[in-house]
């Protein structure tokens, strides 16, 4: 069987991304130490990307999979390299200008922008249950920022900005990498993004790069491995499961952000965004529930019709 089809494998696709999730809090902890100790937006970003296509390109080589690298749609991951150096910018913008739990609760908004995007892109015709929830994730953000009142410590509306953003490129990227997965295999999906984004970040470098410490040189290569570990992950998980299914898995890292604001920044997460949070993941699981209804009905209708 060719290794390049997308096989689905829904527990598998959970499972997988419920590792990523953890290695996402990770490596947002790492680049919120990092960017506190001098390492800028930009370098971090590169060093990312760099490690990331030196490791994968040097395992297959070593293995003797280097051919899984080729691709005849190298269009397609150049768009998908220029989404996700976008949303790249403004996931580790929103890590370190926002505490970590935060960062990571605006985070959970990705699937109700993926209804607007399913909205604004593809035509999509969105009932009361996924508007309903599109309003009651909206509410949760409200909750957890507080904007209309006293902003707890460390949030700013420059963060919150920035963190809603991110979650939206993290939609958009969804749907490019769901359907790169049809054709291509994750090993090249992920190294080719790493590879056509490193020279763009490298051409920004010479402005920002700045000596550091072991200490700091020993968190940006953490980052990087987990970094790209964890776009390993997720590009797989993508290419066993649904989106609106698996991005449930997301709401763990919750868990792992608050654990590390805690332990490692002595910041434990305020009130707000225990009464918020619940009302963004109940948003995702509302829409992932219709999204499963809707797939089953299609599919019943599908295979009455061939009868």
């Amino acid at each position: 069987m060719d290794g390049s089809i997308a096989r689905p494998r829904p527990l598998l696709a959970l499972f997988v991304r419920l590792l990523a999730a953890f290695a996402l809090a990770t490596m947002a902890m790492l680049v919120k130490l990092a960017g506190e100790r001098g390492a800028h937006l930009v370098e971090l970003i590169f060093w990312r990307q760099l490690i990331t296509m030196i490791l994968l390109g040097a395992g297959l080589a070593i293995t003797g999979r280097i051919a899984l690298l080729r691709t005849k749609r190298l269009g397609a991951h150049g768009r998908r390299a220029a989404s996700g150096l976008f949303g790249m910018i403004f996931t580790y913008g929103a890590v370190l200008l926002l505490p970590l739990a935060e960062a990571t609760t605006l985070g959970f908004t990705a699937p109700i922008f993926a209804v607007l995007i399913a909205i604004a892109l593809f035509g999509q015709r969105i009932g009361p249950w996924r508007w309903g929830a599109v309003g009651i994730g909206f509410a949760g953000v409200l909750v957890v920022m507080q904007p209309f009142g006293t902003a707890h410590e460390g949030v700013t509306l420059a963060g919150v900005a920035v963190g809603l953003v991110a979650p939206f490129m993290v939609a958009l990227i969804s749907f490019q990498l769901q359907d790169l997965n049809t054709t291509e295999n994750p090993w090249s999906i992920v190294f080719w993004f790493a590879a056509l984004t490193t020279p763009v970040a490298a051409l920004a470098l010479p402005f920002v790069m700045a000596s550091h410490d072991p200490l700091t040189w020993a968190l940006i290569l953490g980052m990087g491995v987990v970094g790209g570990g964890a776009q390993m992950l997720l590009t797989t998980s993508l290419r066993f499961g649904s989106a609106a299914v698996i991005l449930l898995m997301d709401y763990t890292s919750l868990l792992w952000a608050s654990v590390y604001g805690y332990y490692v920044f002595d910041r434990a997460a305020p009130a707000s965004l225990w009464l918020g949070a619940p009302l963004i993941i109940a948003a995702g699981v509302i829409i992932a529930w219709r999204e499963r209804r809707l797939a089953k009905g299609l599919a019943s209708a599908s295979r009455a019709g061939q009868e």
